[in-house]
């Protein structure tokens, strides 16, 4: 393996800025895994959208919500917490009630689904 197409350790700062930050955005800086930092207000959602042949977890910083997966009943999350969304699975992540809710995703091939 040629040194210099090596992947390398960083430091991701996901502090302030927008509202919805992406962090790692998969090749070339990963070989498919992705994550970003999203912030929603009070009454805010981030959007119904699917997995596609992903799988997805969400680690609650800070706040509370739900997150709605289709053909589920809408699980309610809390800071400390996180929620795993298998592949295939239309969702939305919901602040109902919170200052904000504050949470980071990673997004990553699934085993079987085409994944290296």
């Amino acid at each position: 393996m040629d040194p210099t197409s090596r992947k390398k350790p960083r430091v991701l700062d996901w502090l302030g800025g927008k509202a919805c930050l992406a962090l790692l955005e998969g090749p070339p800086t990963t070989c498919g895994i992705r994550s970003g930092r999203v912030e929603l207000g009070a009454g805010e959602q981030i959007g119904e959208h699917s997995t596609g042949d992903h799988e997805e977890v969400i680690v609650v910083i800070e706040g509370k919500g739900e997150v709605c997966v289709e053909g589920h009943r809408p699980l309610a999350i809390r800071a400390g917490q996180e929620v795993y969304v298998p592949p295939h699975s239309r969702h939305n992540v919901r602040n109902i009630d919170s200052p904000l809710l504050r949470y980071v995703y990673v997004v990553a091939p699934a085993c079987g689904l085409g994944a290296p």
